[in-house]
């Protein structure tokens, strides 16, 4: 078998609704507070820790950048938390999902998301761990912590390649 190069889309929250939510100003969301001095992008996701004892934590990733052309032979899922990811950098990066085909990941998606947007995995999506472009990058991650195997991972015989990323 050959390896199939895949596309990749523009970050867009219509896009990527299966898999998840994403994180960027939007007008609609937007409310003043602290007396007109701050807008409030009021609920772009919402954060899910599902068990006894779980609870939702912040942390920093630091994410060093991928080589192209990139073999995804990897997916990884969270059946008990949701995951997202803001860059705090200001740098793009990719984001690489697939529907769930029968406890398996399906073909991937590949997104390239701006330096201006994060994403929100829903529990339980198939995902590829993070994925910078042209030099390390942290992120904001929000995620569960708590017990239980929060981690299943998906290996393919035969990888999916990413070509080099065009700005």
């Amino acid at each position: 078998m050959t390896s199939t190069t895949l596309p990749i889309r523009p970050l867009t929250a219509s896009a990527f609704a299966p898999f998840g939510d994403v994180i960027e100003t939007n007008p609609a969301a937007m409310r003043h507070i602290n007396g007109g001095t701050t807008e409030r992008y009021h609920a772009l996701a919402r954060a899910e820790a599902e068990g006894d004892d779980a609870r939702v934590i912040i942390n920093i990733f630091r994410g060093e950048p991928r080589r192209f052309p990139y073999a995804v032979n990897m997916m990884e899922r969270h059946p008990f938390g949701s995951q997202s990811f803001s860059p705090l950098s200001g740098r793009p990066f990719l984001v690489v999902v697939s529907e769930d085909e029968g406890g398996r990941p399906g073909i991937p998606q590949v997104f390239f998301a701006r330096g201006d947007q994060g994403v929100n995995y829903r529990r339980n999506v198939w995902h590829h761990p993070l994925m910078t472009l042209g030099e390390t990058a942290d992120f904001l991650v929000v995620d569960r912590e708590g017990p239980g195997n929060n981690l299943e991972e998906f290996f393919f015989d035969v990888p999916y390649i990413i070509a080099e990323p065009s700005p």
